[in-house]
């Protein structure tokens, strides 16, 4: 009878310092600076060391400064080595030429905080950010531009966009917080999914794209710059991919000499109002992720990884308040289990290959629709890691590798870093569970409600000046959501 090869929880356990063994290093045992980023169709290059990089994205603005310290180590915790998040234009600028980089807006604060955990930076400029946020990320005064035309080949927004991003790349190179200048930003994005909307302008919109990215790398700052959803992103930028699983969607780098980069691995759906809960299972994002590597992949990204919250009026339109709750971070910072710890023990059978992935030679065995075997193998060392894919989602398998029988469940990667001993598979959980309750807060409701009458204007009190009510949101200028308005 055959050997079944069984799921061996202890070699998740295994100290994997040896992946980190050189470089700069904090407490840790991981990287607190790069001082030279580059990059080939296989890897992200930090300091001349080939490396595979786990990130998730999590967003200042979201949560209170009291909170980030705890927020990153437990993203350090769960086996991330870098952090991604957007600039909030219309935070940092609600007003033309007045700038806020103070408490939740502290850009500065937050990225040496994840560098002071050991962790590096992807940071998104934009300026259009999108991210569910208001206005996508453009302050309200930038409508009030005569001649404007939001993101396109147009010398109005082109002005004023490269003004912003120019100012927070200053910025970063004020602070040092580069790569080449010791700090921990390794990458860094300009536009966000622009493939969506550049066939409405046609070929203004081709344009605008290389326009925006020889903007971005004429600015030197010695680090990578992506576009996310760009297929046709010029180089040297290099293009992303943003979805559920880029392992099977993404048409890959659009030139061989530029890594797989994977900007948004979405964690849940964000809730809109009237929405039931979103859900997606810590089994099939660690299913994505094992895909991703196992097709040569090289940083991946969960988009998001902590949601947090969207204080005053920051969400978009119809979006909630929470953002991302079923994160592996909730939106107050507490670990989503199983989805935290699951998610963490394949960053840690991953990094088991990382020799194998990044010094190997990839093939590939098709086995039928539904089962394949991908190897990394180099002749004449130990450097051997197979992941053994089941891709059907009802049934299961038993596959035959090299004179072995792995059993997988429906819908299942298992991951070999030696290629003979199975250390996990994306089905099978064997992290704790939890559940989220709620205390009445005695603080809280001490408050008292009051009640008080507006005064409703008349015609006789205000000057009738037109002859149909305005646009509310160019009346209030982003300011509130309420008016009153009085007719004869």
């Amino acid at each position: 009878m055959d050997r079944i090869n069984i799921l061996f929880i202890t070699l998740l356990s295994i100290t994997i310092a040896a992946a980190h063994a050189d470089g700069n290093q904090d407490k840790h045992g991981r990287h607190m600076s790069a001082n030279n980023v580059t990059y080939d169709g296989k890897s992200l290059f930090i300091d001349g060391r080939r490396e595979i990089l786990f990130s998730g994205s999590i967003h200042y603005t979201r949560s209170t400064p009291d909170m980030w310290p705890d927020i990153l180590e437990k993203a350090r915790r769960g086996g991330l080595n870098v952090i991604q998040t957007y600039v909030f234009w219309n935070a940092h600028e609600p007003v033309q030429g007045k700038f806020n980089f103070k408490g939740n807006y502290d850009l500065v604060k937050f990225i040496k905080l994840v560098q002071a955990k050991g962790m590096f930076v992807t940071l998104r400029v934009g300026p259009f950010i999108q991210a569910e946020w208001n206005h996508g990320g453009l302050p309200y005064w930038l409508r009030e531009v005569p001649g404007i035309i939001f993101r396109s080949d147009n010398e109005p927004y082109k002005k004023h966009m490269q003004a912003f991003v120019t100012k927070i790349v200053q910025m970063m190179k004020e602070e040092k917080l580069f790569a080449p200048q010791g700090g921990p930003i390794i990458l860094a994005q300009i536009e966000n999914e622009y493939n969506h909307v550049q066939r409405a302008y046609r070929q203004g919109g081709d344009r605008y794209v290389q326009w925006a990215a020889n903007m971005a790398v004429a600015l030197h700052t010695g680090v990578p710059w992506i576009m996310c959803k760009q297929k046709d992103a010029p180089d040297p930028v290099i293009n992303a991919c943003n979805g559920r699983h880029c392992g099977d969607t993404f048409s890959g780098p659009n030139k061989p000499y530029k890594p797989a980069i994977w900007t948004e691995n979405w964690t849940v759906q964000y809730k809109v109002n009237g929405d039931p809960p979103s859900r997606r299972s810590a089994e099939d994002i660690a299913f994505s992720v094992a895909r991703f590597f196992s097709k040569s992949g090289n940083l991946a990204n969960y988009y998001m990884y902590h949601g947090g919250t969207n204080f005053g009026r920051t969400t978009s339109a119809f979006t909630t308040t929470s953002y991302y709750d079923e994160a592996p971070l909730d939106e107050y910072g507490l670990q989503r289990e199983p989805k935290w710890s699951h998610l963490r023990d394949v960053h840690k059978a991953l990094l088991l290959c990382r020799r194998s992935i990044l010094g190997g030679n990839p093939t590939v065995q098709k086995l039928n629709n539904f089962h394949e075997i991908r190897t990394y193998e180099k002749p004449g060392s130990d450097i051997c890691a197979a992941f053994i894919a089941n891709n059907h989602t009802t049934e299961p398998a038993t596959i035959n590798f090299r004179g072995t029988n792995y059993y997988l469940p429906p819908h299942s990667i298992s991951i070999l870093p030696d290629c003979k001993t199975v250390v996990f598979n994306t089905q099978r959980i064997v992290s704790q569970h939890n559940e989220r309750n709620y205390v009445r807060s005695a603080t809280a409701n001490k408050f008292q409600w009051e009640m008080f009458n507006e005064a409703i204007p008349t015609t006789k009190k205000m000057q009738i000046n037109q002859k149909r009510p305005v646009e509310l949101y160019s009346l209030l200028k982003d300011t509130t959501d309420y008016a009153w308005f009085t007719t004869r």
